[in-house]
């Protein structure tokens, strides 16, 4: 019996004012079904109990997309999306699903994390997603990715500023990036404004929200992108991390 993830429509519906159709909810459950298999051969992810995948994975993912629990209006209009540091597919997997109509390009520096999402993409038949190996300090810099998409979104533990500075030279002015977070603080809003208003962006929203199962604090900052990023950013690779605006 393989495991099946919680079809938890009320919650959905309760805490993102949405909830997934059937197909969606079918490729949810691939979804969840391909990485317990990936995980064999790489390691993907420490979240693989059906429930833990649903919160952390899947809802984490979505809630991010969804500030005032209302997805990006400009995911319905076919917004192109950049998941900065993917690694198993994460946010950029389950954001593809749920916006057809957006174009959602999934880059990280580890080949056979790309290769295997490749395979996902295939066997969910997502052919609104495309991979790029790359590092986030080079893919700022290449014509066809800077200042080109609507929505940048960045899971990861690194330094808000650093965040930052991956994602906004990838997105037209007028354009949002996202940056999901478990802990925050004010004096992490206060290093974080210097490096925005470098950046070209403004600190549009930050908001706190509670998981539906485990009531864990999370955290999602909303930066829009105010002004035409300076091309001396993204610094070279290794520079951000070690030298935060």
């Amino acid at each position: 019996m393989t495991n099946s993830l919680p079809e938890i429509a009320k919650i959905w519906q309760q805490t993102l004012n949405w909830q997934p159709n059937d197909a969606q909810q079918a490729r949810f459950q691939q979804l969840y079904e391909l990485i317990l298999e990936g995980n064999r051969q790489l390691n993907l992810t420490r979240i693989t109990e059906p429930q833990e995948f649903w919160e952390k994975h899947l809802w984490d993912s979505l809630r991010g997309i969804a500030p005032q629990q209302k997805f990006i209006s400009s995911l319905e209009a076919g917004a192109s999306v950049i998941d900065i540091g993917t690694g198993a597919g994460f946010p950029g997997v389950p954001v593809a699903i749920v916006a057809p109509s957006s174009k959602v390009t999934l880059v990280d520096s580890t080949r056979k994390k790309i290769t295997f999402i490749d395979k996902i993409l295939s066997e969910l038949s997502l052919n609104n997603a495309t991979t790029v190996v790359a590092r986030a300090e080079e893919i700022g810099q290449q014509q066809q990715h800077r200042e080109k998409h609507d929505i940048a979104l960045i899971r990861a533990v690194g330094n808000a500023s650093v965040c930052a500075e991956y994602t906004l030279p990838l997105i037209k002015p007028g354009g949002l990036a996202v940056i999901y977070r478990g802990t925050w603080t004010e004096e992490e809003t206060i290093a974080l404004q210097n490096a925005v208003q470098q950046l070209g962006g403004e600190i549009e929203s930050i908001e706190q929200f509670v998981t539906p199962l485990s009531n864990s604090i999370r955290h999602c900052l909303y930066l829009r992108k105010i002004a035409t990023t300076p091309a001396k950013f993204p610094r070279v690779v290794g520079v951000p991390t070690q030298k935060p605006l």
